[in-house]
Parts: structure tokens; C-alpha cells; sequence
């Protein structure tokens, strides 16, 4: 055996994809390979991120079958190949192979696991299409065939997608099971390396489109250690990268969540993979929640630009921006365009929040309402705290301040409950309003206050700025507004997380800065307070009470 094929072949046992990738390509180039040295090999392209060799070796792999007679696993070579094409946004050449594969195992029996490789692909496009439940009785029957013979890649690629199915027709007590049931598969180390990823990244997908949050979050957690194990694979650690900046950014962490999202665009935009569409979606959500718009636009549209829907994220930047009137228009026409109930979920909020600033109360009532019968149907606590919100918000814009009360404090505690407190904030911050309103103003002061300190922890400035208008006229008049010495309103920023004990790099990661920027920004408040030390500069913030 030559010396390439034999370190390729060590490698690929490794799961040292890049090595194998190497020593097999070698080995190929000399001729040396065999049929199963060659699917190694379009394994290992596949694994290690080299698309257009992956594609080659499964066009050779497949030449090799059939000189070899072995029309099975040609067929599964070709299915292989189409769904990459597909998934690569080259529909015509995938479906040429799809067909040749179908085509392969016409005279295999029904029941055969060639067949029931064979129904994936009309899972795939029912999901695509939207027809769910075609989809779902698609996996269910390649779930049978699979089970016949025991083959567990088939099996908890069915379950799986059986699963996904049963979610986006509302069946959710249903379909998590069947995910759990596919999970178990993959945490066990029972399937094949492609499978076990498109099935990680296909339930995190599906638990964070259904507000199953604790599941996002372990899944997300043990596809990251999966990752790890793995240092050479290219294919789903962007992937994980999305996952895991999503699940900080829910959880507070803002700045670790836009290293990572930074990290998966980066990594992504260099392949074909649709994920770089949600990498780029990622870090434009994170830019617009803290204030950062120019940059904000330009994710969403690379996010656009690489086939991802950039809403409702570009409609509330358009918000952000002052331009009501096309933030209202996007919002219409997405959802005008949107049946998908599960979808629909994803969009309300926004669409409530945006006819608002619009001052179409009626129609933000209307999709509060349908968000309330929708997470009624769906049984999720989490679109129901979404649901809380959007009530308690439509009823303070109202003028009935008393009973946004009690939806948004639901809200609250249920985000307070599932680790979010950003959204518990936002909850928060009108409950304060709601106060106000009520002339409670010591509640809505301590409110206001409340929220404001998650978002300055998080780096939410556009809140921030929010909270302290709000505050405003809540102080008593008599109160005297603290001098700050000429501070810059970014300087007294700064000297409050100075006050709090940060040094300058986690000044920097909070506020979205460069830390030469904070370093000069510290450096003008120690000129302007006349003060040598950052712990003279905090005490001079506790005297004139701009810290705590």
C-alpha cells in the first residue's frame, strides 16, 4: 500500500479530516485509490471544507460503482452528490443527479435502504415548498425502511426531519420527541460524521424556531464539544459558531456573540454554505441592537446577499433609522407573503412594534392577537412571553397603562426564567412607562433603573437612551442634574464601567469600541475631572452619583 493511502487512511480513522483530505488526494493523483479510498476521500473534502474536490471524488466514486457492478451504491454516490449541488444553490445539476440515482434503484425492491435514502430527497423539497405534511409522511416511511434494516444514519435522518415536520404544521408536542429521539443517535456516536452534524445543526435550528430554548442551548453546547474533537472540520463549525453566538446573545454575553458571529461570517464567506447568509444575519442583529447602523445595514445585506431573508432585523433597523414608512411597507409585504404559522412567529413582534411607531394601533392589536392564538396553539412559554409583550405593549399605546401591567410583568419573569435579560429588560422598561403613566413615579424610577442596568451591561445604547428619556421627567424637579465636567456623553459612559471595576478591554468588548478608543476616552475624563488614578476617577463618580 502506498505511503499516502496508508497516512490517509490513519487520518480519516482520526477524524483528522485535513490529513486525510492530503494523503488521499495524493494517493488519488497517482491513481493508486481504490472505490472505498475514494469515498474516504470525498468524505474527507467534504469534512474539511474542500467543496469542488468533494464533488470530483463523488463523480469518481460513482464511476467506480458501476464499473464495479455495485448499482446500489452508485445510486447512494449520486444522492450524495445531488443533495451537495443542491445545497451549493446549483439546482440543475443536482437534480440531474437525484434523477440518476433514482433512476439506479428503480428495480430495487420498495422496501429496500436504497429506497429509503431515496425519499430525502422529497422530505427536503416538501420542507422547502412548505408542504409539511407531505414531508412528514416522506420521513416516516424512510424511518420504517430504516428501522428494517437497522441502518442509523436512515433512521435518525427520518426521525429528524419527521420531527422538524410535525413543528411546522404546530404539532410540537409530537415532533420534540422525535428529535430527542435522533439526538439520542448522535450523542451516542452511532452515525456517520455528515449525519451526525446535519442533524445537530438541523434540530438547534428547529428548537430555535419553536422557542424550545433549553434544547437550543444543550444542543448548542454539545455540538460546540463535538466541534472540538474535531479541529480539521471546516463543514459545521461555522454552523456552531451561529448557534453559539445566538444562544450568548440571548443569554446577555453581546460582545463574546458578535466575536463569534464575526468568526462563522469570516469562516462561512469563504465557502458556499447557505449558513454564511445567518452568520451575516447574526452580526447585523448585534450591530443594530447596539446603535451601530451603518454597520448593522451592511450584515443584512450581505446576509441578502448570500440568499438569507434579512427580516424582520433590516425592517427594525429601517425603524432605528427614522424610516417608518419602508420598515412599515417590508413588514406588510413579509407577512402578507408568510403562512407558515410557525414563521409568522418569527415576524409578528416586530410588525407590532413598527405599526406602532406607524400609529396603526388597530393592526398592531391584530398581530398581537395572532401571536397570542398562535403561541395559545403552540403551548411554548416563550412565545408566550413574545405574546405577553406585544399585548402589554399595544395596551400601553393604548392609554391602558393599568392593564399593560400585567402581560409585560408575565413577560418579565418568563425571560428572567429562560436566562434572557435583555428581554426581561425591554419588558421591564414599560412596565415603567406604565407607572409613570399611573403617576407612580418612585415605581417607575425604580423600573426604569432596573432596566437600564441590563442595558449597559449588555451594550444596548439606542435602550439606554431610551431609559433615561423616559427618566427624565420622572425626577423631581428639584433635583439638580449632576455635573459632569464637561464629559462627553460616551465619556460618562465609560466612566460609569470604569466605577464598576472594568478594565479597558472589557470597556471595549461592551461598548462595541476598539480599546485605543477607550484608552483615549480614559484618558480625557482623567484630564478633565483632574484626577491621576481610575480609582480617583471612581471616586469622583460616586460622589456626583454617576456610578452604581
Amino acid at each position: 500500500m502506498p505511503d499516502e493511502t496508508r497516512k490517509g487512511r490513519s487520518a480519516y480513522e482520526r477524524r483528522a479530516w485535513g490529513d486525510a483530505f492530503d494523503g488521499l488526494s495524493a494517493a488519488h493523483a497517482k491513481g493508486t485509490l481504490d472505490a472505498d479510498d475514494v469515498e474516504r476521500l470525498a468524505w474527507a473534502a467534504v469534512l474539511s471544507g474542500h467543496e469542488e474536490a468533494s464533488l470530483k471524488a463523488f463523480e469518481r466514486l460513482h464511476e467506480l460503482r458501476l464499473d464495479a457492478g455495485d448499482t446500489p451504491r452508485a445510486a447512494r454516490a449520486a444522492l450524495w452528490l445531488g443533495l451537495r449541488l443542491m445545497s451549493f444553490g446549483e439546482p440543475a445539476r443536482g437534480s440531474g443527479w437525484l434523477a440518476r440515482a433514482q433512476r439506479l434503484v428503480a428495480d430495487e425492491p420498495p422496501d429496500s435502504v436504497e429506497r429509503g435514502y431515496m425519499l430525502l430527497p422529497a422530505v427536503f423539497r416538501a420542507g422547502a415548498t412548505g408542504d409539511h405534511e407531505a414531508g412528514r409522511a416522506a420521513a416516516a416511511e424512510a424511518g420504517k425502511i430504516g428501522e428494517r434494516h437497522r441502518d442509523a444514519d436512515l433512521i435518525a435522518l427520518a426521525r429528524s426531519s419527521e420531527g422538524r415536520a410535525l413543528m411546522r404544521i404546530g404539532r410540537l408536542v409530537e415532533g420534540l420527541p422525535l428529535l430527542d429521539e435522533a439526538m439520542l443517535a448522535v450523542t451516542s456516536g452511532q452515525l456517520s460524521p455528515l449525519v451526525t452534524g446535519l442533524i445537530y445543526c438541523g434540530a438547534i435550528a428547529a428548537c430555535q424556531q419553536s422557542y424550545a430554548l433549553d434544547r437550543a442551548r444543550e444542543w448548542t453546547a454539545a455540538l460546540h464539544g463535538w466541534c472540538e474533537t474535531q479541529p480539521q472540520m471546516a463543514t459545521f463549525a461555522g454552523a456552531c459558531l451561529v448557534h453559539r453566538s445566538e444562544i450568548m446573545q440571548l443569554g446577555g454575553d453581546w460582545p463574546r456573540a458578535l466575536e463569534e458571529a464575526r468568526r462563522a461570517s469570516t469562516h462561512l464567506s469563504r465557502t458556499k454554505d447557505v449558513e454564511a447568509g445567518n452568520a451575516f444575519y447574526q452580526e447585523g442583529e448585534l450591530h443594530r441592537l447596539a446603535g451601530q447602523l451603518a454597520e448593522a445595514e451592511e450584515a443584512y445585506t450581505r446576509a441578502s446577499e448570500r440568499a438569507r431573508d434579512p427580516q424582520p432585523g433590516f425592517a427594525l433597523l429601517r425603524m432605528a433609522q427614522g424610516r417608518l414608512d419602508v420598515a412599515e411597507a417590508a413588514m406588510r409585504r413579509v407577512l402578507a407573503a408568510t403562512s407558515d404559522p410557525l414563521k409568522r412567529t418569527r415576524y409578528l413582534p416586530a410588525h407590532v412594534e413598527i405599526m406602532l411607531a406607524s400609529g396603526d394601533l388597530e393592526e398592531a392589536r391584530r398581530a398581537a392577537d395572532e401571536l397570542g392564538a398562535l403561541a395559545e396553539q403552540f403551548g411554548m412559554d416563550l412565545l408566550g412571553a413574545a405574546a405577553d409583550h406585544a399585548r402589554g405593549t399595544v395596551a400601553l399605546a393604548a392609554g391602558d397603562a393599568r392593564g399593560a401591567i400585567e402581560p409585560l410583568r408575565r413577560a418579565q419573569e418568563t425571560w428572567l426564567r429562560a436566562g434572557a435579560p435583555y428581554l426581561a429588560a425591554r419588558a421591564r422598561l414599560l412596565v415603567g412607562k406604565a407607572c409613570q403613566a399611573l403617576g407612580d413615579h418612585d415605581g417607575a424610577l425604580l423600573e426604569l433603573d432596573g432596566a437600564r442596568k441590563v442595558f449597559v451591561q449588555v451594550g444596548a445604547a439606542p435602550d439606554v437612551a431610551t431609559a433615561d428619556a423616559l427618566a427624565a421627567p420622572t425626577a423631581p424637579a428639584t433635583a439638580p442634574a449632576p455635573d459632569t465636567h464637561g464629559l462627553s456623553a460616551r465619556e460618562v459612559e465609560v466612566l460609569r464601567l470604569v466605577a464598576s471595576g472594568k478594565t479597558n478591554k472589557e470597556i471595549a468588548r461592551q461598548l462595541f469600541l476598539s480599546e485605543r478608543t477607550v484608552d483615549r476616552h480614559v484618558s480625557n475624563i482623567f484630564v478633565k475631572l483632574e484626577v491621576p488614578t481610575r480609582a480617583a476617577a471612581t471616586a469622583w463618580a460616586y460622589q456626583r452619583g454617576l456610578a452604581g
